[in-house]
């Protein structure tokens, strides 16, 4: 689903990204660690062409997002967009819409769905994340936990194939970080491929099927969680895993 090689990303002088090659695939749940700093916004970012690298190339969903710097064309690009969503830190949901016309927003606008098979979408969606009864509310009434669902149901709205999460529960008070983990695996139980920046290991640990562990730009290993919990062979690993398992 996702093909790298090569990937490198420069702001200025200071590399961020330094010759990433990794796979995705179909139906798999990637997990990327590491310390702040390491990258691994960026190298997402890259995935769905929020940030243009200067090096590399990119393919997800059987075409090439980027290479050697070059884009897709802005149309061919918005396009391939609709396959691939993503949830960031921040909800980024529209304040002066419902919750409702929020999700509904992009399969009308983008696939031209009629206002009634949208909104039967939505309300599924928004039932599957626990929210079915918040359809008519506006963002503000809402809590984090409950924002950041509202933006993983609208994110599915568009019938991606891949899900792009940005540290998608760093924002939100601990209590409310679970909820959104749920659903997170309620997700990747149904097959949707994903690809998650994250801190919080417990979930990397349960769900992921690989986990990447970044550092200075690069991956610095990748495994199976049993492997990179219990027998990283990096020492760098071991001291960024001591260090975060210590906090949680």
């Amino acid at each position: 689903m996702v093909r790298i090689r090569g990937l490198r990303k420069a702001f200025g002088e200071h590399v961020v990204l330094d010759g990433i090659d990794f796979d995705v695939l179909p139906q798999q749940v990637v997990v990327v660690i590491g310390p702040s700093g390491s990258g691994k916004s960026t190298f997402l970012r890259c995935c769905n062409g929020l940030e243009v690298p200067q090096g590399g190339s990119v393919e997800i969903c059987g075409r090439t997002l980027v290479q050697d710097g070059q884009m897709l064309p802005e149309k061919a690009l918005n396009a391939l967009r609709e396959e691939v969503g993503m949830v960031f830190q921040s909800f980024n949901l529209f304040p002066h819409l419902s919750v409702l016309d929020n999700v509904t927003l992009g399969p009308r606008k983008l696939h031209g769905l009629g206002r009634k098979d949208a909104d039967a979408l939505a309300h599924d969606l928004l039932k599957k994340v626990g929210l079915g009864h918040k359809a008519d509310a506006m963002p503000g009434s809402l809590s984090g936990g409950q924002k950041q669902r509202v933006a993983i149901a609208r994110a599915l709205a568009m019938r991606p194939k891949v899900m792009l999460f940005d540290e998608p529960t760093s924002a939100l008070d601990p209590e409310l970080v679970g909820e959104v983990l749920q659903v997170m695996k309620m997700l990747a139980a149904e097959g949707m491929t994903m690809m998650v920046v994250t801190h919080e290991m417990g979930f990397a640990k349960e769900v992921a099927d690989v986990v990447v562990v970044m550092d200075g730009g690069g991956i610095i290993e990748a495994g199976d969680p049993q492997t990179i919990f219990s027998n990283p062979t990096k020492e760098r690993t071991r001291s960024f895993l001591q260090a975060v398992l210590t906090k949680q």
